[in-house]
C-alpha cells in the first residue's frame, strides 16, 4: 500500500515559517534594544547573561537532543496515520522522561547554583557572583517550559502545524520588552529574569492549540520498550553533543568574558546579535527550500553537488557585501541599534569592535549549516559531530590566549577562528568521503567574492570617511549602499555563475509573491 499523500506543502511550510519567523526576530531584536537602553553594559546585565548561558546549556543538552531525534521518528508514524492521530507512545515517553530529568537538573543546579557561578563566570566578585546564582535560581524554573515547548512545537510540525510554532518567539518578546522596559527601571535586573520564565511560559502555551486543532494527545508514560522511544533513544546522542556544542561555546565566551572589565559579556552578546541578524533574515530564508531537496537527493550525488554548489553561492554573494558593510559601518551600525539610554559611548565602543572581530564568523557559519545539513541528508552525523568537537576545543585554547592580549577583540577571534576552521573542514570531508562539494567551483566563487569584496571594502571606507561627522544613520547608509552597488555591480558586469544564481534566486521570489498576490 502507498503512503498516504501529504498534507501540508514543504514550500508552502516554508514561506509561512520564513515570514512568521522575521516577525519573532525582528521583535527579539527590539527586545534586546530595549534591554540595552535600560540597563546598558553593566555588571548585573553581565550576571544575567551568564545565568540565562547556563539555562540554555541545560536545555541544550536534554530537550534540543530528544527534541530532535523526536521529529524524524515521530514523522514516520504520522505518515501511516489515515483515520487520525492514533497517539505516540514513543513520543509521551521521551516527553515525560526529558521533562522529570530537566526537573532533577534544575533543582540541583539551584542547590549548588553558587559554585556553579564560580565556574560559569569565574572573574565576577562577590556581589556580582551572588546576583548571578540568584538569577540563575529563578531562571532555572524555565528550563522545563522551554523544554516542554520545544517538544510541543516539534510534535504540531510532525502533524503539519507550523504557523504557531514559527510565532512563539512573539508573545515570549513582547513579555522580555515588557519586563525591562517597564518594571526594569523599578525591580533592575530581577525583572528581567521573572520576564524570562513568564515569557516561556506563553512560548509554551502557544503550541497547545495546534495539537488540540490536531486532535493529539499526550500521556504520561514509561514504556522505555517501545520502539518509537528507543528509535529516539539511538538518535539522541549525537543529536546531544551537536545541539550542545554551541551553547558550550557561548559560555566558555561568557566565562572568559567575566575576567575583563565590566560590560564585556554584554559587548559579545549584543555584538553577536548584530552578526547573527543577516543569517537569520537572509540566509535562513533562502536555504529552506534546498533543506527537504537535499534529503530527497541524498542518492544522486551529482545532484548533491549541485544543491550544494547553489547554496553556497547564494550565501557567499549574499554575505560577503553585508559582512563588508558591518567591518566598515560597525560603529554607526552599533550606536544606531543601542547607543540609546544606559547604553553610553564606551559601551557602542566595546560592542563595536567584538562587532568587527565576529564578522568573519557570519560567512563561516552559514555555509557550515548547509555543509553540515548535506552531510546529514547523505546519513553522516558523525562527521559534523567530531568536527564540532574540535571546534570547541579549538575555541577554548584562542579565549585562553587571546582574551588577556586582546580583551573581547580576542573572544571574538576565537569564536571567529573556531567556526571558520570548522566550516573548512567540514567542507573538505564533504568532498573527502562523499565526493558531495565540487571544489573547482567553489575555489572560484571564493577568489572571485574575496576580490569584488576587497574592492567593495576600499569604496566603503573611503565614503565612510567623507560622511565622517554626520548621523550614524546617514553614515551606514551610504557606506551600505556604496558597497552594495559597487559588489552586485562588480558580479553583473563580470558575468560570473553566480549572479545567475542570484538573479534566477530573486526570480523565484518575485514569482511566488506574484501567485500568491493573483
Amino acid at each position: 500500500m502507498s503512503p498516504p499523500p501529504r498534507r501540508w506543502s514543504v514550500a508552502n511550510a516554508a514561506i509561512l515559517v520564513t515570514g512568521l519567523t522575521l516577525i519573532s526576530t525582528l521583535l527579539g531584536f527590539i527586545r534586546d534594544v530595549v534591554i540595552a537602553a535600560v540597563f546598558g553594559a553593566s555588571r548585573e546585565l553581565d550576571a544575567y547573561l551568564a545565568a540565562q548561558g547556563l539555562m540554555n546549556i541545560i536545555v541544550a543538552f536534554v530537550a534540543g537532543a530528544v527534541a530532535r531525534s523526536a521529529v524524524p521518528v515521530t514523522s514516520r508514524e504520522a505518515a501511516g496515520e489515515t483515520d487520525g492521530c492514533r497517539g505516540h507512545r514513543g513520543f509521551d515517553t521521551a516527553f515525560t522522561i526529558t521533562l522529570l530529568v530537566l526537573g532533577v537538573l534544575g533543582v540541583l543546579m539551584a542547590i549548588f547554583a553558587a559554585p556553579v557561578t564560580t565556574v560559569i563566570a569565574p572573574g565576577f566578585d562577590g556581589p556580582q557572583a551572588e546576583l548571578t546564582a540568584y538569577l540563575t535560581r529563578i531562571l532555572l524554573v524555565a528550563t522545563v517550559l522551554v523544554a516542554g515547548t520545544n517538544l510541543l512545537a516539534g510534535l504540531a510540525q510532525v502533524h503539519g502545524r507550523f504557523g504557531w510554532s514559527a510565532l512563539e518567539g512573539v508573545p515570549f518578546n513582547i513579555v522580555m520588552i515588557a519586563a525591562a522596559g517597564v518594571f526594569g527601571p523599578r525591580y533592575g535586573i530581577v525583572a528581567l529574569a521573572i520576564g524570562f520564565v513568564i515569557g516561556s511560559a506563553a512560548r509554551l502555551l502557544i503550541q497547545l492549540p495546534p495539537l488540540r486543532a490536531a486532535r493529539v494527545r499526550i500521556r504520561p508514560r514509561f514504556a522505555v520498550s517501545d520502539p518509537g522511544f528507543r528509535a529516539i533513544a539511538r538518535l539522541a546522542p549525537a543529536m546531544l553533543v551537536g545541539s550542545a556544542i554551541g551553547n558550550v561555546n557561548t559560555m566558555v565566551d561568557r566565562a572568559v568574558g567575566s575576567t575583563l572589565d565590566d560590560g564585556a559579556i554584554t559587548a559579545l552578546s549584543y555584538a553577536w546579535r548584530l552578526i547573527d541578524l543577516p543569517e537569520t533574515l537572509l540566509v535562513a530564508s533562502l536555504l529552506v527550500p534546498l533543506y527537504p531537496a537535499l534529503g530527497a537527493a541524498a542518492a544522486d550525488r551529482a545532484e548533491v553537488r549541485r544543491l550544494v554548489g547553489r547554496g553556497l553561492s547564494l550565501i557567499v554573494t549574499v554575505l560577503t557585501p553585508l559582512s563588508v558593510i558591518l567591518v566598515v559601518a560597525a560603529r554607526p551600525a552599533v550606536a544606531l541599534v543601542f547607543g540609546h539610554g544606559a547604553f553610553d559611548a564606551d559601551a557602542v565602543s566595546q560592542t563595536a569592535v567584538a562587532m568587527i572581530w565576529y564578522v568573519p564568523a557570519l560567512l563561516a557559519l552559514s555555509c557550515r549549516q548547509l555543509i553540515v545539513r548535506a552531510s546529514y541528508a547523505i546519513g553522516d552525523s558523525r562527521t559534523p559531530v567530531t568536527i564540532a568537537l574540535i571546534a570547541m576545543v579549538l575555541n577554548l585554547i584562542g579565549n585562553l590566549v587571546l582574551a588577556p592580549i586582546m580583551g573581547v577583540a580576542g573572544i571574538a577571534l576565537a569564536t571567529s577562528i573556531s567556526i571558520g576552521t570548522a566550516a573548512v573542514l567540514n567542507g573538505w570531508l564533504l568532498w573527502r568521503k562523499h565526493a558531495a562539494v565540487a571544489l573547482r567551483p567553489l575555489a572560484g566563487l571564493v577568489a572571485r567574492a574575496a576580490g569584488l569584496g576587497m574592492v567593495a571594502l576600499a569604496v566603503g571606507l573611503g565614503v565612510r570617511h567623507l560622511t565622517s561627522g554626520l548621523p550614524s544613520v546617514v553614515v551606514g547608509a551610504a557606506v551600505g549602499g556604496a558597497v552594495l552597488t559597487v559588489y552586485f555591480l562588480g558580479l553583473f558586469m563580470l558575468r560570473v555563475p553566480e549572479a545567475i544564481v542570484f538573479r534566477q534566486a530573486l526570480g523565484q521570489v518575485v514569482r511566488r509573491r506574484n501567485r500568491r498576490s493573483g
